[in-house]
C-alpha cells in the first residue's frame, strides 16, 4: 500500500515537472494538461494548483485561475504565491477590494517580499489613495532598492498628487538605474507634459521611441504636442504610426479624428470617431466631437443623437447645450433651440451673440 502511494506521488511529481517545463517554454495548453494530471493523481498538492493557475492567467482564463488559487489556499492557508497571484487576477478583472485583501494577506504572511507591496500600491493608486500607494512603494524600495519600476510607479503617484518635483526625482532615479528602459523616459515625458514643459516632454517621448520603436503611446503623445503647436498634419502622421503598431488604440483614433476635424476633413474625422467608439463606447468627448463633425456635414439628426449620448454619459457636459441649440436651429426647431440656449446660459455658458441674433430673427422671439 505504501509502495502504491509512493508511486502515485512519483507520477504526480513527473507530471508536475513536465507541466513546469511546458510552462517555461510558453506552451500553456500542454502545461495545463500536465498540471491537471498531477492534480488528478494528488489533489493535496497546492503547488500543482498554483502553477495551473499561472498558466490560466497567461491565457486570460481568469475564472479558472481564481478557482485554482482558491483551492491552493484551502490546502495551504499560508501560501503566499496563491494569495499574491489571486490578487493579480482580481486586479486584472477590476475587483480592487478583493485584490487589496489578497495582497495584504500575502504581506501579512511574508512582509519581506517587495512585489505584494508594489501591487497593493497599484491598487491604492487605482482607488486614488495616493498617500497609501506611496507608502507601499516606499516599503517596496526598502526591500528592493534597485527595481526601476517601483520608482516609476511612485513617480506617477506623486505626479497625480501634483508633486512634480518628487515625481521628476523618481523618474530620474529610474533612468539612473536603467538608462535603457523606455518606460522611464515615457513617464517622465508625461510629467513634463502635465507640467506644461512640452519641449522636454517631446524630447523624452523621442528618447522612448529611440529605445523602443514599437512604443505606440509615445507616438500618440508626441502627436499631442504637435496638436498644441497647431501642426495637425504631424498629429495625423504620429497617430498613423501609433495605430499601425496598435490597431485597437482608441486614443490614437480619437486624436487623429480631432486633427482631421480641425483641418475640415469631417468625413475622415467621423470615420476615426466611429472606430474609437467601437473600441470604447463610453467616452463622452468622442460623441460630442463626432456630433460636431456630423453637424458640419449637415447630418443634423446624427449630430443631435450624438449630443444626446454625450449628455447621457456626462450630464454636466455644459458645452453640449449651445451646440445642440445650433443643430435644432438648423432644423428650424426654434423652441428646442431656445430651450438649449437657456440650459447653456443657466450653466454659465456664453452663447454666441451672432447665433442669438439669428435665432431671434428666425423664431420671432427675443428669448
Amino acid at each position: 500500500m505504501m509502495f502504491v502511494a509512493g508511486c502515485a506521488v512519483k507520477d504526480a511529481n513527473s507530471c508536475f515537472s513536465r507541466g513546469e517545463e511546458y510552462y517555461n517554454k510558453g506552451d500553456d495548453d500542454k502545461a495545463i494538461a500536465e498540471f491537471s494530471k498531477a492534480i488528478e493523481i494528488d489533489r493535496t498538492n497546492a503547488k500543482s494548483y498554483c502553477w495551473r493557475g499561472f498558466a490560466y492567467i497567461r491565457k486570460s482564463e481568469y475564472s479558472g485561475a481564481i478557482a485554482d488559487f482558491t483551492k491552493a489556499i484551502e490546502i495551504d492557508p499560508r501560501n503566499v504565491d496563491a494569495y499574491y497571484n489571486r490578487g493579480i487576477v482580481y486586479y486584472k478583472t477590476g475587483d480592487y477590494d478583493k485584490a487589496l485583501d489578497d495582497y495584504s494577506k500575502a504581506i501579512e504572511i511574508n512582509p519581506g517580499i517587495a512585489e505584494p507591496y508594489i501591487n497593493r500600491g497599484d491598487v491604492y493608486d487605482k482607488k486614488s489613495d495616493y498617500d497609501k500607494a506611496i507608502a507601499d512603494y516606499n516599503k517596496a524600495i526598502e526591500i528592493k532598492p534597485g527595481y526601476t519600476e517601483i520608482y516609476i510607479n511612485r513617480g506617477n503617484a506623486y505626479k497625480k498628487k501634483g508633486d512634480f518635483d518628487k515625481a521628476f526625482r523618481d523618474f530620474n532615479k529610474a533612468i539612473e538605474i536603467n538608462s535603457g528602459f523606455a518606460g522611464a523616459y515615457y513617464n517622465r515625458g508625461l510629467a513634463y507634459y502635465n507640467s506644461g514643459e512640452y519641449d522636454k516632454a517631446f524630447d523624452d517621448y523621442s528618447k522612448t521611441i529611440a529605445i523602443d520603436s514599437r512604443f505606440a503611446e509615445a507616438y500618440c503623445d508626441r502627436g499631442n504636442i504637435y496638436e498644441k503647436k497647431g501642426d495637425f498634419d504631424k498629429v495625423i502622421e504620429e497617430n498613423d504610426r501609433a495605430i499601425a503598431l496598435k490597431p485597437d488604440f482608441m486614443e490614437a483614433y480619437y486624436n487623429r479624428g480631432s486633427a482631421y476635424f480641425k483641418k475640415g476633413l469631417f468625413v475622415k474625422a467621423i470615420d476615426d470617431f466611429n472606430k474609437a467608439i467601437k473600441i470604447n463606447p463610453g467616452i463622452a468627448d468622442i460623441y460630442f466631437y463626432r456630433g460636431l463633425a456630423y453637424c458640419s456635414c449637415g447630418y443634423f439628426e446624427e449630430a443631435l443623437s450624438d449630443y444626446n449620448k454625450t449628455l447621457n454619459l456626462k450630464p454636466d457636459y455644459k458645452d453640449v447645450y449651445s451646440y445642440r441649440a445650433v443643430a435644432y436651429y438648423l432644423q428650424a426647431k426654434y423652441d428646442k433651440s431656445w430651450d438649449d440656449v437657456h440650459n447653456a446660459q443657466a450653466l454659465g455658458v456664453t452663447v454666441n451673440q451672432k447665433f442669438l441674433n439669428n435665432l431671434k430673427g428666425a423664431s420671432n422671439r427675443e428669448k
